[in-house]
């Protein structure tokens, strides 16, 4: 089958299985039918307000079927969804949309008063007769995360267009019933569920991740497959075995993960849960650059490992002065996938070679068989007293006590930086000075925080991420009601 359009192909599925339940979430269930004539009522909706082939159109909307409808709708109408956390400041949104130039909002009010606020409420009485399905130059045009400075627009250079008949990847199944419990609004989870929407796929939509949700969620919808970040892997991880064997997982084929350096110790008892065979990881960024895959098995013989590079993917890791390095030793990732960019920048520049090669600004190295090994983001590295730290070791070296749920280093602009680390305790009452005692043992004196902060709170988001950099010293409010109650000093 040739390429359609994005929106043809829920067109299609709507002729042709019309009662089939397409999505599910905590409000119900939702049928092709009944959603592509939601979607045609609000593709008129933006037309309406003159939204026209490849404008952009935010979509700052919760997990559910509402955010499925509002980017249908957004295709139909020949436009590129921008989907944008609920949760950004003023600021960094106002920022967003002075480089986007959207011509109209979903969810949050926009704060350029040029931008069209649109709702699903508006389209109600308007005709869902079909619409010729429209085509925009760039499927999705997603921010970064922001963990390594302010979000920027990733806009894909992909039509939207698809081959509903063509493989998505080879860690992407066929007809799936795929559990999405991250946020929509991210890379990750926005394009494994529209892109399975595309293949088959039947949406079950968590409003977040929960570790019991998740549970409830594959035995009562059957889920075949889903996508988890390693905080979420953890939280899995840190219910009792005798909790986890209560829920039929029988069902679930396959999980894929991704969005971050797993530790060790969680792989191994991830796949000691589930089976080798059923836990794939993939490396990979938003922008497409190159990607990586291993299967559970494989991994079991490389701990660590991401894999080894998939669908045309070249990898080299270069030194500090730009030369090639030796296998194992740490320099920064570049990937080659061929010689057009799958990306590009909206308000920020690209170190995108013109000879294709990339970065996402990840070091690691690659062993003498070329498998891959991911180390930390160059951009969290702290250098004090002539030695080299990586917050991820220190990170998962306090994620192995047993109370501890997450944890991010950080370091400050002081010469040498002081490094802190916040300790997210979930629901337990162990002490910082516990923690202190723990780091004694565990960390080399080099690598030993100056300061811990406690938190109750989750420190990354559903999909792994975090404002690393606005969580140096104590006093962020995400966390500083959780260091008063815990007594540590600000």
């Amino acid at each position: 089958m040739t390429r359609q359009p994005i929106s043809a192909v829920l067109a299609h599925r709507a002729r042709v299985t019309p009662d089939d339940m397409l999505v599910t979430d905590r409000t119900g269930a939702a049928s092709a039918a009944e959603i592509d004539a939601r979607v045609t009522r609000v593709a008129r909706l933006l037309l309406d307000h003159d939204v026209r082939r490849d404008d952009r159109v935010v979509v700052s909307l919760p997990n559910g079927i509402g955010f499925v409808v509002a980017c249908f709708a957004i295709w139909r109408a020949g436009a590129t969804p921008l989907p944008l956390s609920p949760d950004l400041s003023d600021d960094e949104r106002v920022a967003l949309e002075d480089i986007a130039e959207p011509r109209a909002a979903f969810g949050r009010r926009p704060v350029r008063p040029d931008i069209a606020w649109v709702d699903e409420a508006q389209a109600t009485g308007l005709s869902d007769d079909p619409l010729p399905d429209r085509w925009a130059h760039s499927w999705k045009a997603p921010t970064s995360s922001g963990s390594t400075g302010r979000p920027k627009v990733i806009a894909s250079s992909a039509p939207a267009l698809v081959d509903p008949d063509a493989p998505i990847a080879p860690f992407v199944p066929w007809q799936a019933t795929q559990l999405v419990s991250s946020p929509m609004w991210h890379s990750t989870a926005f394009t494994y569920a529209f892109r399975g929407l595309t293949a088959g796929h039947r949406l079950v939509i968590e409003p977040a991740f929960d570790e019991r949700g998740f549970l409830h969620a594959v035995e009562r919808h059957g889920v075949t497959w889903a996508v988890l970040s390693p905080p979420s892997i953890r939280r899995l991880l840190r219910m009792p075995a005798q909790m986890r064997r209560r829920h039929d997982l029988s069902t679930l084929a396959s999980v894929l993960h991704l969005g971050g350096r797993c530790p060790v110790p969680d792989k191994h008892a991830l796949i000691d849960w589930l089976g080798a065979e059923r836990v794939i990881e993939v490396y990979a960024g938003t922008e497409s650059n190159g990607l990586t895959m291993i299967g559970g098995d494989e991994w079991l013989s490389r701990p660590g490992s991401v894999g080894k590079p998939i669908s045309n993917t070249r990898i080299r890791i270069t030194a500090a002065d730009g030369t090639p390095a030796a296998p194992g030793e740490i320099g920064e990732i570049w990937m080659q996938r061929g010689p057009d960019a799958a990306y590009r920048y909206l308000g920020a520049p690209s170190r995108r070679t013109r000879d294709g090669w990339d970065t996402l600004g990840d070091l690691g190295y690659l062993d003498a068989d070329g498998h891959l090994f991911v180390i930390d983001r160059a951009a969290d590295v702290i250098h004090r007293n002539g030695v080299t730290i990586y917050p991820a070791d220190i990170e998962q070296a306090f994620e192995q006590h047993p109370h501890v749920r997450g944890a991010v280093a950080v370091g400050d602009d002081t010469d040498p930086p002081r490094l802190t680390v916040i300790v997210d305790i979930a629901d337990t009452t162990v002490s910082d000075a516990a923690l202190t005692e723990f780091a004694t043992r565990h960390l080399p004196a080099d690598h030993r925080p100056d300061h811990i902060c406690l938190t109750h709170r989750p420190l990354r988001n559903d999909a792994g991420k975090i404002r690393r950099r606005s969580l140096t010293g104590c006093h962020h409010p995400e966390h500083s009601a959780s260091l008063r109650a815990n007594g540590v000093p600000a």
